[in-house]
């Protein structure tokens, strides 16, 4: 059996484009070509698993992630990883049993998605960047030494920040009516959104690099190319329905008593901790998420191309 490089979250928003595109840059690698792309997935049904299964170096496994142990990395050969895990309360916990299977079964390098940079520290209000920044400071500590890793701060992705005014644009050309269109965006604060398909180019990119000890314990932020406030979205709207948006509710964050009340609420989880989401944003008001942030290393292994036009276009066509 060959080595593998595995991908943890494989049918996830960042997942799906590292195992689209793992595989190519592999190829022309002289050390990695001869690796496999293992794709975890909780259920072969999944029409995604399915698709990503038939791609040439591809090998889609039925598989929990949380239950990987070192011997299961040591079966199929894992050398290499990326891990794009959950933002509930049990993250920590969760995804350190994952890295310390990692420094265990001997994994060489790990790829891993955090949250936005300015957000990662010990004092942030909202409770899931500090599990974030506690996953790094444990990467970070001697003992994790033998494990090269790299985190990945992306800020938030386009699929929240359009969903909502792709879905009233959608109405309006069905019904010719309004409802409010419900933005998470601030009124005035530019935010550099991205794709998260190309976070998970670059995070493919970092996988397939020979040697990965210049981005070993990095963190890398990641930002679209350009800036947008929410007022910004809303001309956009109004551009694609020819009319005024009657209605607009700015760091509108109400999906997440929706979140807790059919979700988190049902498995015992701590309603004030879910509603401490509501709190990140202020680093956007500050003006701190801005696409001037970018790390000058994702710039150069894979530059963001998607512009906020274009993100909020694709959600329309799906």
């Amino acid at each position: 059996m060959s080595p593998a490089i595995l991908v943890v979250g494989a049918t996830g928003n960042t997942g799906q484009a590292v195992v689209g595109t793992l595989p190519k840059l592999l190829q022309s690698s002289n050390a990695l070509s001869g690796h496999r792309v293992i794709g975890l997935t909780r259920s072969m049904k999944n029409p995604v698993a399915q698709k990503l299964a038939k791609l040439p170096g591809v090998e889609m496994i039925e598989h929990d992630w949380v239950e990987i142990t070192s011997d299961w990395l040591r079966d199929h050969q894992v050398t290499r990883a990326f891990i794009a895990s959950h933002n509930e309360p049990n993250h920590f916990v969760e995804e350190s049993t994952f890295h310390l299977a990692a420094l265990n079964a001997d994994v060489k390098y790990v790829v891993r998605i955090s949250t936005i940079a300015a957000n990662v520290r010990p004092d942030c209000p909202a409770y899931y960047p500090r599990a974030h920044w506690a996953i790094e400071t444990l990467l970070s500590s001697p003992e994790f030494a033998n494990l090269q890793w790299t985190s990945l701060q992306p800020n938030i992705f386009s699929g929240f920040y359009f969903s909502s005014a792709a879905e009233l644009i959608k109405q309006y050309r069905k019904t010719g009516k309004q409802d409010t269109l419900k933005l998470l965006a601030l009124e005035d604060a530019p935010v550099g959104v991205i794709d998260p398909y190309e976070v998970g180019v670059f995070a493919a990119r970092l996988l397939s690099q020979e040697e990965v000890s210049v981005h070993n314990k990095a963190k890398y932020v990641l930002n679209g190319p350009e800036d947008i406030t929410g007022r910004q979205i809303v001309d956009m709207v109004e551009q694609y329905i020819g009319t005024r948006v009657e209605h607009v509710s700015y760091q509108n964050l109400s999906f997440l008593d929706l979140l807790y009340k059919h979700k988190l609420a049902t498995s015992g989880q701590l309603k004030n901790l879910v509603s401490s989401f509501r709190q990140s944003q202020e680093t956007m008001r500050e003006g701190k998420c801005s696409a001037s942030t970018t790390s000058k290393e994702v710039l150069e292994l894979a530059a963001p191309k998607v512009t906020p036009a274009e993100m909020l276009k694709g959600l329309l066509e799906e």
